[in-house]
């Protein structure tokens, strides 16, 4: 079975960074992508950002150039950088890896931007 663990997540200001890590139990390789998605209280689950396997990087509106995704593939790590962060960037942040049919979740880690 696959597991995806996410980390990193916490509390911060406006204007500040956070990075978060998703820890996948196989080869990254061995999906097609790996994505961030993030919900808050209320609204449905959305897309942030992925890292497909020939490493291609996309990235929702909101977060394009403020968030880059990353990848360690020895570590089989996913990174997401978060920048310049805002009160409605707050969300509990969900790491995704896909292939084929199926998809896999985290747990997901609470991000709370406030001053």
């Amino acid at each position: 079975q696959v597991r995806l663990v996410e980390s990193g997540g916490g509390l911060v200001q406006p204007g500040g960074s956070l990075k978060l890590s998703c820890a996948v139990s196989d080869n990254i390789f061995n999906f097609n992508a790996i994505s961030w998605y993030r919900q808050a209280p209320g609204k449905e689950r959305d897309f942030v950002a992925s890292i497909n396997v020939g490493g291609r990087m996309d990235y929702s509106d909101p977060v394009k150039g403020r968030f880059i995704i990353s990848r360690d593939n020895a570590k089989n790590m996913v990174y997401l950088q978060m920048n310049s962060l805002k009160s409605e960037d707050s969300a509990v942040y969900y790491c995704r890896a896909n292939v084929l049919a199926r998809d896999y979740w985290g747990q997901g880690t609470q991000v709370t931007v406030s001053s």
